[in-house]
C-alpha cells in the first residue's frame, strides 16, 4: 500500500457490512489481518473518527486510509528444536520439515506470534550460520513448504550456494515430487494442470485458478490408487511441479473437484464420514523427492524420505475400511 491518504465512500450496498471486510474488499493487495492493524493504529477514519474493525457500516460514511502500517523490524532468533537433518555439507542442507512448522516467520500482532517455532529458527540454532540472500527474516531459505505440509526442503549454508540453489529452481532443473491423497477417483490415471493462479480477490489466506492474469502454474499427477472405503473414495498420487506457486499443488487439485485430504481451506471436510469419526489434522502433501545439482561440485543429489506416521496411519484406517 502506498500513496496516502486513500478515500472511500461506502455505498448503499456496504450497509451492515463490517469496516475491516469492507476494507479488504476495496484494498485488493493487503490482508485483513494488516487492515486490522491499521485500524488499531488508529489509521482508519470513519467520518473523521477513529473507529473499530467491528465497526458496522450504515452507507454513505466517509472513510480515510491515512497510512501504512508499523511493524517493528523482524529479525530470525535461534530457538532449539529438533530437526531431521537428511543431508549436510558445507553449502547446504536438506531438512525433512514435519507438518504444522512454518518455514519463516509471516504477519502477526505481536513478536511471539510472528517469529516462534519456525524452520529459520530451528536451523539458526544447528547450524549458527546461513546465507543472507533471503534477508535477515529468512535466512538460508531457497524455497518453501506450506505449513500443514511436510517433507524436503533444501537450504543454503552460504550466499554463492543460494544463488546457484535459486538458479535451478529458476531454470526449472529441481525436480520436485509429492504425495497426495485426495477425495474422489480422478477420471485420468495421469494428467498435467496448466491453470494460472493468483491470489484470491475475498478470501485473502486462498489461491485461485478463477481470476485471468495470474502466474503461470504446472502441476503433473500420476495416480498410484484407488481407494474405496466405508469413508469414501480415495486417490492416492505422486504429484510433479514445474514452477513453486503459492498452494500450488492444493489449488491445482481442488479446481480439478478433488481437494486434498484435511485441506478444509481447499473445500476437504473436516471429518470424514463413516462407521466411526475420522479427521486429519494436517494437509495429505508430502514433499517425498528432491533432485538437483549440488552448487559448488555440479554432482547430482537425489534424497527421498517416506510418509511420516500420521499420514501412514491415515492410509492404513482407509484401507482397513476398503470395500
Amino acid at each position: 500500500m502506498d500513496d496516502f491518504p486513500k478515500h472511500f465512500v461506502a455505498a448503499e450496498e456496504a450497509r451492515g457490512q463490517r469496516l475491516d471486510q469492507f476494507l479488504v474488499a476495496q484494498l485488493a493487495e493487503t490482508s485483513r489481518a494488516r487492515i486490522q492493524l491499521l485500524i488499531a493504529e488508529e489509521k482508519v477514519r470513519v467520518n473523521d473518527v477513529p473507529a473499530k474493525a467491528s465497526l458496522r457500516l450504515r452507507g454513505g460514511e466517509r472513510i480515510a486510509v491515512l497510512g501504512a502500517v508499523e511493524l517493528p523490524p523482524l529479525r530470525a532468533m535461534a530457538e532449539e528444536i529438533p530437526l531431521d537433518i537428511v543431508y549436510e555439507d558445507e553449502d547446504l542442507a536438506v531438512v525433512n520439515k514435519p507438518a504444522g512448522m512454518m518455514v519463516h516467520a509471516g504477519a502477526g500482532a505481536t513478536e511471539d506470534q510472528r517469529n516462534r517455532g519456525t524452520l529459520v529458527n530451528a536451523l539458526l540454532h544447528r547450524f549458527g550460520q546461513l546465507s543472507g540472500v533471503g534477508g535477515e527474516l529468512r535466512p538460508g531459505i531457497v524455497h518453501r513448504l506450506d505449513k500443514g505440509t511436510s517433507g524436503l526442503v533444501v537450504v543454503a549454508k552460504n550466499d554463492e550456494a543460494h544463488r546457484k540453489l535459486a538458479a535451478q529452481f529458476s531454470r526449472r532443473e529441481v525436480k520436485k515430487t509429492y504425495i497426495a491423497l485426495v477425495h474422489g477417483w480422478l477420471k485420468q490415471e495421469r494428467g498435467t494442470i496448466t491453470s494460472s493462479i493468483s491470489r484470491d480477490r475475498i478470501r485473502r489466506t486462498r489461491m485461485t485458478t478463477r481470476r485471468e492474469g495470474g502466474r503461470e502454474a504446472i502441476t503433473h499427477y500420476t495416480v498410484t490408487r484407488r481407494m474405496d472405503s466405508e469413508f469414501g473414495k480415495f486417490t492416492l498420487l505422486e504429484v510433479r511441479i514445474d514452477t513453486g506457486r503459492t498452494h500450488q499443488i492444493r489449488v491445482h487439485l481442488a479446481s480439478l473437484g478433488h481437494p486434498v485430504v484435511g485441506d478444509t481451506l481447499y473445500g476437504a471436510p473436516r471429518e470424514l464420514r463413516g462407521p466411526a469419526g475420522l479427521a486429519l489434522s494436517r494437509n495429505f502433501l508430502h514433499a517425498a523427492e528432491l533432485k538437483l545439482q549440488h552448487p559448488r561440485t555440479g554432482v547430482e543429489l537425489e534424497f527421498s524420505r517416506t510418509l511420516p506416521a500420521e499420514l501412514e496411519e491415515f492410509l492404513r484406517r482407509i484401507t482397513a475400511s476398503g470395500r
